[in-house]
């Protein structure tokens, strides 16, 4: 089929620049992060069946869930307590607010879930890829509503202002010593199934979060 040829006005619309970005209501941004979480709780739940870990402060969480047996959820939000304050030092009160919510949720939600949701079986790499799709997904809604999970994000921002450090590097050096660290808590296949998901979790965000794609604020 041979494409309709294009118009003066569709030139014209091609050439306009971008409306300005649309403010979220605070309404769009609760209900946002309340999806956000339980998108990523479910992933979290994938991977805890699974026997999996990931990176960041909740691989740090897992890490010491599969040590001690402590729950999962009130290690995660222990984690994040010294992040709190830097976030609210560099990146502003507003932002370190509802990080401080995000990760407080997350925490409440991972405890609760388990009784609402019974997994008899599961295979570990559906858990990575699903688990990681999920995350992926909630992650991105949380970027975009000017949320997050805190810890080393936060830290790795910090360091690139005042340091000069790259933030990717930081980031990626800290989940290098979570999944070394796996190596001592898990049995390395589940350290393979923890890559696909991490891969899985990375490339959805990669493919979406592009500048230029979303402009709302």
């Amino acid at each position: 089929m041979t494409p309709a040829p294009s118009t003066d006005t569709d030139a014209a619309s091609a050439k306009a620049p971008l409306a300005s970005p649309t403010r979220h209501t605070p309404a769009e941004d609760l209900m946002a992060v309340f999806t956000a979480v339980l998108l990523i709780g479910l992933g979290v739940l994938l991977f805890q069946r699974g026997g999996m870990v990931t990176g960041g402060t909740v691989g740090l969480a897992f890490l010491l869930h599969y040590a001690t047996g402590w729950a999962f959820g009130a290690l995660l939000f222990a984690i994040n307590l010294p992040f709190y304050l830097l976030a609210w030092r560099t990146l502003g009160r507003r932002f370190a607010l509802r990080t401080f919510g995000t990760v407080a949720a997350l925490s409440v939600v991972t405890e609760v879930q388990p009784r609402l949701i019974h997994i008899d079986a599961l295979h570990p790499v559906y858990a990575a890829i699903v688990g990681g799709l999920l995350a992926g997904a909630g992650f991105l809604m949380l970027f975009r509503h000017r949320s997050s999970l805190g810890g080393i994000g936060i830290l790795a921002l910090a360091l690139q202002e005042r340091r000069g450090w790259r933030a990717g590097h930081v980031q990626l050096a800290f989940d290098a010593c979570v999944v070394l660290g796996a190596l001592f808590t898990v049995e390395p296949m589940r350290v393979v199934h923890s890559l696909i998901g991490a891969l899985a979790m990375n490339l959805t965000i990669a493919v979406n979060h592009r500048p230029g794609r979303y402009v709302a604020t």
